[in-house]
């Protein structure tokens, strides 16, 4: 400000008396103009000074809440460490019952699969008496060979009466029954027909013992037959493939006066192969053309929609298997054709031991049954090492896992919480141990578990 502002046109008689001589006095004029220039800086540095004073405040109480958030963080950093420091024997002996926990529920989960692998054999009543049914078939048929070798075709009669239709309840219920039109089936049928209707018809016994030692006996080896007492299915299969070739041997070399109850051996003292080989595959040539009417050509579109299943579907879908990608490299119009000119050659190869020397020769016979009974036997080994060996290891080693996952999430769980707590209660080397050996967490439940499996669905159609 360089001048003073202008001074409002006073008059006389504006202010009192006693003020009136300072308007006409130019000294007070002059004062005058000196305190309005004061109060113009003071009124100036007061505004300044109380803005400075406000940032200063502001300032302040920003370094106010930091300092209390400061101490705040302190004091939970101390409460804390008072804690841990009055709670640590507390956090240990918790961490420690965790683990306790969870070696329980390891104990009671081996426990379970422990059991669940002894008693699988026995938890169905089915697979009890197939088991049972098996073994004590096994055994009688060991005896009556031995004692009484008369009585082997009955018994084979009895059991078939028994499974077959068992095995037809069973496919029926699970839309398998197509399976029941294969030649296994049809041969067993005109077996049983030969012994208690036609034992003097010396072309249907030569057909008959042809077949049986034929493409029933091989299919314990091409099919992959298991001897597994408790899978009913299995021990259908078996049954109806090795019982036929055992019967007519013993009919052949072992029945006492045989000509006596089967008139038909009379008259074929010596077989003729070639006539043997014709006779049978005329039945053989019989059963396909049915088999073609039946199936191929009257249910053909159940077969193809896939409600209902053959052995030649079954074949052809199986890319793995060496006939079914022989038949995906066969034009369709070919397929069945093929299939079934494959099958009859097949039928007379597995025919020539039996026709040239089986009916010969009774070491030679016993010998040949050794050697099919031996590959069941083998088969059903396989089944329970190997299969149900790898089950129980793939279970195991999911369990190995979730161990594994839960040890980790615990130590990182205790880490995080209490660290170095766990060297005061139980140590992870127990955790580390169970993963090593689960079974030591178990070992109460009995000695190590059997493999036992479940029942599996069988047949050629079980490979």
């Amino acid at each position: 400000m360089t001048s003073r502002p202008p001074s409002p046109p006073f008059g006389k008689g504006y202010f009192s008396v006693p003020f009136e001589r300072f308007v006409r006095d130019d000294t007070f004029d002059q004062l005058t103009s000196a305190f309005t220039l004061l109060d113009t800086v003071e009124t100036y540095f007061d505004s300044h000074v109380d803005l400075l004073q406000r940032k200063l405040q502001k300032h302040s109480d920003r370094l106010k809440m930091k300092a209390e958030e400061t101490f705040k963080i302190k004091d939970l950093k101390i409460k804390d460490l008072k804690i841990k420091d009055i709670s640590g024997d507390l956090l240990a002996e918790n961490l420690e019952r965790e683990i306790k926990s969870f070696k329980l529920k390891l104990s009671t989960r081996m426990a379970s699969l422990n059991a669940s692998w002894q008693s699988a054999k026995v938890v169905r009543t089915r697979e009890k008496v197939s088991f049972f049914f098996g073994v004590m078939s096994l055994l009688i048929s060991a005896l009556m060979f031995g004692i009484a070798p008369q009585w082997v075709h009955v018994v084979y009669t009895v059991q078939g009466l028994y499974l077959l239709p068992l095995r037809y309840y069973t496919y029926k219920k699970r839309a398998w029954h197509y399976f029941l039109f294969d030649l296994c089936y049809y041969v067993t049928i005109l077996n049983f027909v030969y012994f208690w209707i036609f034992p003097s018809n010396a072309a249907l016994f030569v057909a008959c013992y042809a077949l049986s030692h034929g493409s029933l006996a091989s299919a314990v080896i091409t099919w992959r037959n298991s001897l597994v007492f408790h899978d009913q299915d299995k021990v259908t299969s078996l049954f109806i493939h090795i019982y036929a070739p055992f019967s007519f041997t013993v009919i052949r070399h072992f029945y006492p006066n045989a000509e006596e109850r089967f008139p038909a051996l009379a008259a074929v003292p010596e077989l003729n192969p070639w006539k043997a080989l014709a006779l049978s595959g005329g039945i053989y040539a019989i059963w396909q053309l049915l088999y073609w009417k039946f199936l191929l050509v009257d249910r053909r579109a159940k077969i193809e929609s896939g409600q209902r299943t053959t052995s030649f579907s079954f074949l052809l879908n199986d890319k793995r298997g060496a006939i079914g990608r022989i038949l995906s490299s066969i034009p369709p119009q070919f397929r069945e054709a093929s299939f079934m000119g494959g099958q009859f050659v097949y039928a007379i190869l597995t025919e020539i031991p039996a026709v040239f020397l089986l009916y010969r020769s009774s070491l030679w016979s016993a010998i040949f049954l050794l050697v099919i009974f031996a590959v069941s036997v083998w088969n059903g080994g396989g089944f329970y090492i190997e299969v149900f060996g790898r089950k129980f290891e793939r279970e195991l080693e999911a369990l190995r896992k979730e161990i594994a996952e839960a040890a980790a999430r615990s130590s990182a769980t205790s880490g995080a919480s209490t660290p170095g707590s766990i060297s005061r209660g139980a140590s992870m080397s127990d955790l580390t141990e169970i993963m090593r050996d689960p079974s030591s967490s178990s070992s109460s439940s009995g000695s190590s578990p059997d493999i036992t499996p479940a029942g599996l669905p069988d047949a050629k159609k079980d490979q």
